[in-house]
Order: structure tokens, then sequence, then C-alpha cells
């Protein structure tokens, strides 16, 4: 009798997202690590003239890089929390990049005028910005891989109707599953007395 097996679909092992999402959380670690050691913690939040690979840092912009990378570290275990930390990066550095320009005066208005430039921010820092946030967003959808997995192939499986009692299911031609104790339509049909109603 043939038996008809349902495949279900899983994801296979290390994602290309937890890959790409582990290498850019350390990227942002070094970065953040080596921003300390030009800057200090002096002066946290004002402007410096230190610079990390030709951009402006300072303290508070290091610890930004080095919060993100730690946090991108811990949440590349998971494929989905690989893609949670795509998007963190995301709205990280479009925020970022949105308010570079606004500093840059590259947007006309400027709502944040009254907070000053506490991450030191200056026109490469956008564009690196911008690059970032499309590197969290490819990170956030990049296809996962995945294999199909068959269910073992199961001489019998029992299911309990009752605590007192229990039935063998076994496969039908159609594909569908009836207990031993009931009979298919057809069978039963030709098992009714004469004289019955059908």
């Amino acid at each position: 009798m043939a038996r008809v097996q349902r495949a279900r679909i899983r994801t296979a092992g290390l994602q290309p997202a937890q890959i790409l999402a582990g290498l850019v959380s350390l990227a942002y670690l070094v970065f953040g690590i080596v921003g300390f050691t030009r800057t200090g913690f002096a002066d946290f939040i004002g402007r410096n003239d230190a610079t990390v690979l030709g951009f402006s840092v300072n303290p508070l912009y290091n610890l930004g890089f080095v919060l993100l990378g730690a946090i991108g570290l811990l949440l590349t275990f998971g494929s989905g929390r690989s893609r949670v930390f795509g998007l963190l990066t995301f709205v990280a550095f479009g925020a970022l990049f949105v308010w570079g320009l606004m500093i840059a005066g590259t947007v006309s208005s400027n709502p944040v005028s009254q907070a000053g430039n506490p991450f030191n921010l200056n026109g490469p820092d956008n564009w690196v910005h911008l690059g970032l946030a499309a590197l969290g967003l490819v990170i956030a959808f990049l296809p996962a891989r995945h294999k199909v997995l068959l269910p073992e192939d199961e001489d019998e499986t029992v299911v309990t109707d009752r605590a007192d009692s229990a039935t063998v299911v076994e496969p039908v031609p159609d594909g569908s599953r009836r207990p031993k104790h009931e009979k298919s339509p057809a069978v039963a049909r030709e098992e009714r007395p004469p004289g019955l109603a059908h």
C-alpha cells in the first residue's frame, strides 16, 4: 500500500544573513574600539578632530559602534535574530544619515538644530551612513537556505481515543488516514442488512 509522505521545509544550517551580520558586527566593534584609542573618553559629545579611516569620530559615536557591534554579535545566533539586527542597523544609520543631511544644510529646515552635533557628523559620514543603512536592509532581506524534511517511515501510528482504548491508524490509498474499526463508506454500504434505508 502506498504511503503519502508530507514534506516539511526548514531553514538549513548557518544562514547567509547570520554570516553577514556576524562580519558586520565585528567590523562595527573594531571600528568603535579603534575610535576610542583615537579620542579617549574626554569631551564625550564635543567636536573632535580625531578620525578613523578618514571619518570624524568622537566618544559618543564610538560608543554607538561598540554597542551596535556587541548587540549584533549576540543576535547572530539565529536567522531571525540576524534579520532583526539588519533592521536595527537600517533604522540607526538611516536616522544618522537624515540627521547628517540636516546638519550639513542639505535639508533646508533643521528641526534638530537645538541638539547641535553630538555625533560629530560631517559630509563624508552621511554617505557612509547611507551605505550602512542599505547594508542593514540587505541583511534583513537576504534569502534563507532551506532543506526539505520527509517524515520517517513509521510502521504504525497509535492514536488514543479514550484513556482506556487505543486505535491503530493505517494509511488508505486516497492519502487520508482512517482508524481500522471505521470502514470506508463503500464497505459500510455493502455490509448493511437488506431492507435498511441507505
